[in-house]
């Protein structure tokens, strides 16, 4: 190993160490309000429309914010991307405290719009672990940056009760304390890749490769580009379609329980156990893309999302040991399709056309997320809750197909 690949091995740690600290941080967040946002809208509102609505203000929040992170990326690198992403999801947090205090459900939804921002930070700082690895090692690396999210992911919901005990004890809502925390959390991150994410990874690989002072052509969009690379539309794809599944079925599966009459402690636990699934084997999912490729992976989480339609769509929502079951498969389903998804993204697009390819794939999936709580309400007012299980199931089981036809196509399942 010569002394330039030894310096870049120590540079690769140290920005994958900071960007871990940044998702532990922004996981804290992220996962108070998912667990919260739906529950606390309906109960300010008297609506489970309005529930529903929150978390769909997130991700649309989500997917408003990928497009200008993913610009400002391509433009000035990671570092400014990230800071915006998770400065904007603080800001919408302390306005969600706000909203809370005076009582009023718009201005809840309005607030958690820039609150979803602090996600696409997050999305995107698992793409700023690869721009400096080898591309035998992208997707672990990715999947460390993903994993890192489990740490916040499960203490956030859980440091919801004490965190209402703690605004209480100031004086102030209750149900205000655990925006609080997300504020905090949030400011927290986009410090720490402010200061530590130096230098910036995307600008140092560009200027490795001799692409700094040579861009693209004006002219030429992320989604010509994506275009132009059949596997790059294939994990854009299978990313958005898997994120839609997750999010409508974890959306209203809160308000599912709650009309059984499910303590906030109880929904948080089984939203805990569903974004660990998310998060806590993206590792192993990472391992197993860099030794038996990205398709199969792409397959195995599409099964899994197969398995969590099945089985969480017919739980009792006074069942939430099945309902945890199924969360749990459909959150290690959405983990294999988004580290495989990404790390084929990454591998299929050059270096000069990726941060926007990326951006682009983050807003169509975020996008398809906001459908996704959509429609979701919509089933669920049509039918009930098994109908939208059943539907998550029947898609995904397209998923799985797409993915296993194109593989063949290429030849073989890589």
């Amino acid at each position: 190993m010569t002394t330039t690949d030894r310096r870049t091995a120590e540079l690769q740690r140290r920005i994958v160490a900071v960007l871990v600290v940044a998702q532990v941080l922004g996981g804290i967040g992220v996962a108070t309000g998912i667990a919260l946002a739906s529950l606390t809208a309906a109960d300010l509102s008297g609506s489970d429309v309005v529930g529903g609505a929150a978390l769909t203000a997130m991700v649309v929040g989500t997917a408003l914010a990928a497009l200008p992170v993913s610009r400002l990326a391509a433009r000035s690198g990671r570092r400014p991307a990230l800071v915006l992403g998770y400065g904007a999801g603080a800001v919408g947090a302390a306005g969600a405290v706000g909203a809370l205090a005076l009582g009023s459900w718009p201005l809840l939804l309005v607030a958690l719009v820039p609150f979803g921002a602090a996600s696409a930070a997050g999305l995107a700082a698992r793409f700023a672990a690869t721009d400096l690895a080898e591309p035998g090692a992208r997707a672990r690396a990715l999947a460390v940056v993903v994993w890192a999210v489990t740490v916040g992911a499960v203490a956030g919901p859980n440091l919801a009760g004490p965190m209402q005990a703690v605004a209480a004890g100031l004086g102030m809502v209750p149900a205000t304390g655990p925006f609080l925390l997300a504020a905090v959390a949030f400011a927290a991150a986009a410090a720490v890749v402010g200061a530590g994410l130096r230098p910036d990874p995307l600008l140092l690989a560009r200027a490795r490769e001799a692409l700094a002072a040579a861009p693209p052509a004006p002219g030429r969009g992320a989604w010509a580009a994506a275009r132009e690379h059949p596997a790059a539309l294939l994990a854009i794809g299978a990313i958005a379609v898997s994120h839609l599944l997750m999010v409508g079925l974890m959306s209203l599966t809160p308000v599912h329980m709650d009309h059984g009459g499910a303590s906030v402690s109880l929904v948080g636990l089984v939203i805990s156990l569903h974004v660990a699934g998310m998060y806590v084997l993206s590792p192993v999912f990472g391992a197993l893309a860099d030794r038996w490729g990205r398709r199969p992976v792409l397959a195995v989480g599409a099964a899994l999302l197969v398995t969590a339609g099945l089985v969480a769509g017919p739980a009792a929502p006074t069942d939430p040991v099945v309902l945890a079951v199924g969360l749990v498969a459909l959150g290690l389903g959405w983990s294999a399709a988004l580290v495989a998804g990404s790390a084929l993204l990454t591998d299929a697009v050059p270096l000069a056309d990726r941060a926007r390819v990326q951006g682009l794939s983050d807003v169509t999936m975020n996008v398809a997320g906001a459908c996704g709580g959509v429609l979701a309400g919509v089933v669920v007012a049509v039918g009930d809750f098994g109908a939208l299980g059943f539907s998550v199931a029947a898609l995904a089981v397209g998923l799985l197909a797409v993915v296993v036809a194109g593989g063949r196509r290429a030849g073989a399942l890589r």
